[in-house]
């Protein structure tokens, strides 16, 4: 019998990855709540992974078909970035709101730690397993 990873870890594994390329996100966007006219951008978390848990190993949702095919800024898997729309944007053009950005920078942070946790558990249950304890 054949172990699986990708079973045994679940979607704990992709959503580690996309919660810590989603923190850099965030953070590029808090460094540049200064600059003129940039644009607070982010990604649907949820929706990701919804398409990751119904079709595993599915690369994303846009396919190249050919390379003259001009790409919107990808994130992972070739989900694209999204731009984030403010509740009230600055007049120098910058949609960056510290406040929201620090909020879903803390609530991603705390969701990695719980996805890390998950899959700390998973692996002392595999070596203890090894161990035959």
């Amino acid at each position: 019998m054949q172990f699986n990873f990708e079973k045994y870890l679940g979607l704990h594994e992709s959503a580690l990855g996309l919660q810590s390329r989603r923190a850099q996100l965030l953070a590029a966007n808090m460094a540049n709540s200064d600059t003129p006219k940039f644009k607070a951008r982010d990604i649907n978390f949820r929706e990701i992974i919804q398409d990751i848990a119904e079709n595993p190993g599915h690369k994303g949702p846009l396919e190249e078909t050919s390379k003259l095919h001009i790409q919107p800024p990808q994130f992972s898997n070739g989900y694209e970035i999204l731009y984030r729309h403010p509740f009230q944007a600055s007049i120098d053009g910058n949609t960056v709101e510290p406040e929201t950005e620090t909020s879903n920078f803390m609530d991603n942070s705390m969701r990695y730690m719980a996805s890390l946790r998950f899959l700390t558990g998973k692996f002392q249950t595999l070596q203890s397993a090894i161990k035959g304890q």
